[in-house]
């Protein structure tokens, strides 16, 4: 089944690293579930009123491709995931096509292994090579990178690991970034300067789909109720690729380092407790996350606020980055570069200043929509004017044009540039010098991801 009934004049790619995984294969099957007119766009933010005439990329617009390790196809993996209770039944017959056109456009990732033939610089080079090729063969106008794979351990020392090395090829292929992992992609101290001076945009990271979507409700609420947070502990049972990944203890740290900064961030301090992540093979692409909250209120009375989420991992991902691949794709459109802070929206760790709370966070998005549609320019819509921690004031003060301090009124977030070079993808990298890998670890290959 075509996912249109004509071809969009300009097509956009969406580069998935980790392309065989559940998150992934979703994005795929769910993209053209929707433009097919299969179902309803329900989770995508970016299908809803405020996002009308911003300029997205629409579905149908969208080509897949990407890279990984695993050579199951996407046609069988989504069989699995329908025996799963992931994919609706009859789904994955039905758009065969479009995920057949996919699997035939991912490449293999690397080092598997024990592969040592590349040094870093080398795939690094063969990754871009392959992105810039989908982007010629397929006359698209650009391409996101979207990272979606296994979490890994936080790098040490210089050296750059896996997800790396894909953000490199990223910059050097020319284009925008989206890191929806927790791995270290562009985050990479290494790569300070390459992000910089790359004249593209680039979002995340870790994607906020579960327990942390709830913190950043729950934690505004505590603070402008003026309620005592003592502890704060929670518990994660999942299964799939995640769950593997993150019985790694280092790999489960680097997963809760966001967890923990949505608390300190809402709440102006760090309670007592910690998240225990564990592995439950049979939950699959479910998981269930608990939390137990102890507060104090009025009179010192002591209160407890306890929290189950239970949710199918894939599917809370999928329409998230959907919408990060639209949204950064306009903005490179719009010649915007820098950190995208204006997507904190999405993210346990969001890159750039911005609020906190999910709330202030979305009237940031949503004041993002506008400036969007105004083709980039900062005096259309600017960002929330200060970001006050719980301790100082009540968050944002707004969305755009809203007084800071002193009267003033915010040009938008740091490190936001409207200079970007507006380049496609297909244009090369003349002109910016992206800093290249000087050595990182094997790459891990999991092409699945929570």
């Amino acid at each position: 089944m075509s996912t249109s009934s004509s071809r969009p004049r300009t097509r956009v790619g969406v580069w998935l690293i980790g392309a065989r995984g559940s998150v992934a294969t979703t994005v795929v099957a769910g993209c053209a579930a929707v433009t097919a007119g299969l179902h309803r766009p329900t989770g995508m933010v970016t299908e809803t009123p405020p996002f009308t005439d911003c300029g997205l990329p629409p579905l149908s617009a969208l080509v897949f491709g990407g890279h990984d390790t695993v050579d199951c196809p996407l046609p069988k993996r989504a069989e699995a995931l329908t025996a799963a209770g992931v994919l609706p039944y009859g789904l994955s017959s039905a758009i065969a096509s479009e995920l057949a056109a996919a699997d035939r456009e991912i490449r293999p990732g690397g080092p598997v292994p024990g592969d040592t033939t590349r040094t870093p610089d080398q795939l690094t080079a063969a990754f871009a090579a392959d992105i810039q090729d989908f982007v010629r063969r397929h006359d698209l106008t650009r391409a996101v990178v979207v990272n979606v794979a296994s979490t890994e351990p936080a790098p040490t020392g210089t050296a750059l690991p896996p997800s790396s090395l894909y953000a490199v090829a990223a910059l050097r292929a020319g284009c925008s970034y989206v890191n929806f992992t927790p791995s270290a992609g562009l985050h990479h101290p290494e790569l300070a300067h390459a992000a910089a001076t790359s004249g593209l945009p680039y979002a995340g990271r870790d994607g906020k789909t579960g327990q942390t979507l709830l913190r950043s409700v729950l934690g505004p609420m505590f603070a402008q109720r003026a309620l005592e947070v003592r502890a704060w502990s929670g518990t994660n049972l999942l299964g799939g690729g995640d769950g593997a990944s993150l019985a790694d203890p280092s790999a489960a740290a680097a997963k809760n380092a966001g967890k923990e900064r949505v608390l300190a961030d809402t709440l102006g301090t760090t309670p007592e407790g910690v998240v225990h992540i564990d592995d439950v093979p049979s939950l699959g692409d479910w998981k269930t996350a608990w939390d137990h909250i102890a507060f104090d209120g009025f009179l010192g009375t002591r209160m407890i606020l306890q929290t189950t989420w239970q949710g199918c991992d894939s599917a809370l991902a999928a329409p998230l980055v959907l919408d990060l691949a639209r949204l950064t794709a306009r903005a490179h459109e719009t010649g915007l570069s820098g950190p995208l802070s204006e997507l904190g929206f999405y993210f346990k760790d969001p890159v750039g200043d911005g609020p906190p709370g999910l709330a202030e966070q979305y009237a940031y998005l949503v004041a993002f929509a506008g400036r969007l549609r105004g083709g980039g320019e900062s005096a259309v819509l600017a960002g929330p004017a200060v970001f006050a921690g719980p301790a100082g004031a009540a968050g944002a003060a707004g969305p755009a044009g809203s007084a800071g301090p002193a009267g003033k009124r915010s040009a938008g977030p740091t490190g936001l540039s409207d200079k970007g070079s507006g380049r496609d993808a297909d244009t090369g990298t003349e002109g910016r010098r992206p800093s290249g890998p000087r050595g990182g670890p094997p790459a891990d290959g999991k092409g699945e991801r929570r």
